[in-house]
């Protein structure tokens, strides 16, 4: 990282991914305001952050990303604790075990999917992130110099049989972050897509699934390339969907494909 001392905005941040994410940034010396909608998860983080002595550089934020009028709030906090925010990185998610936890072993057809069910989906993985980027890019761009990582899923999972609000809901979201960095070439502003690349043991994926939790993929594979997508010298990097599972610290070019 440059001297400057960095501010990130993670959503999703409690548990799983975003606590790795929130981790592995605070462990670089970024500031980072993590945002969730459960109270007991970002209490649980604090602590660990606070355990490591790094808790002067974590702000939590309790918000649900389906209401519209939390995107201003989340802002508003963030730049009120730590001024410019500098990286953003889109990490919420909603699970399909939130429509039906067996739908490993059963699975959920697109006409059995509420109208209610597909908003959320849609609220969270497209819309929320749509409407954090366009809140903080204009600061980005005037400094000339910004990150917004988006995390998708695989395209296997996108059209995965079963998935017909997790998958189309995470490729609105890589659809939106190759206009994005297009929209963004030659401001300093990076945008890119990273995922785990398969299975990973978070608590999206319930036990009814029934995978062995030691073969999954492990949320801290996430934290390497991260670190790097967000770091000066990824400068040059947009456009790009980068898998954890397959790239090194630092992630080189080759080991990300283009959106």
């Amino acid at each position: 990282m440059s001297k400057q001392q960095r501010v990130a905005i993670v959503t999703g941040a409690a548990g799983g991914i975003g606590r790795e994410l929130v981790l592995g940034l605070l462990g670089k010396g970024l500031k980072v305001a993590a945002v969730d909608r459960t109270a007991q998860g970002l209490a649980e983080l604090a602590q660990a952050v606070q355990q490591r002595q790094q808790g002067g550089n974590l702000m939590t934020i309790e918000a649900d990303l389906t209401r519209d009028e939390s995107i201003d709030e989340i802002v508003s906090k963030a730049r009120g604790h730590f001024g410019m925010i500098d990286i953003l990185v889109n990490n919420a998610g909603v699970g399909q075990a939130t429509v039906r936890s067996d739908n490993r072993q059963h699975p959920i057809r697109f006409w059995e999917v509420s109208p209610e069910q597909w908003k959320l989906f849609v609220a969270v993985h497209a819309s929320a992130p749509m409407a954090l980027s366009r809140a903080l890019v204009h600061d980005m761009m005037r400094q000339k110099w910004g990150r917004i990582v988006n995390v998708t899923t695989s395209l296997g999972t996108m059209i995965r049989e079963g998935s017909p609000t997790y998958g189309p809901s995470k490729a609105a979201l890589e659809a939106f972050s190759a206009i994005m960095a297009k929209d963004l070439a030659g401001t300093g502003v990076t945008v890119n897509v990273l995922v785990p690349g398969g299975v990973t043991n978070t608590g999206m994926v319930p036990l009814e699934a029934g995978y062995d939790r030691a073969e999954m993929i492990q949320p801290a594979v996430m934290t390497p390339p991260l670190n790097w997508l967000v770091s000066d010298a990824a400068g040059g990097v947009t456009g790009r969907h980068a898998t954890a599972r397959t790239s090194s610290s630092p992630l080189r070019c080759g080991d990300a494909s283009a959106l």
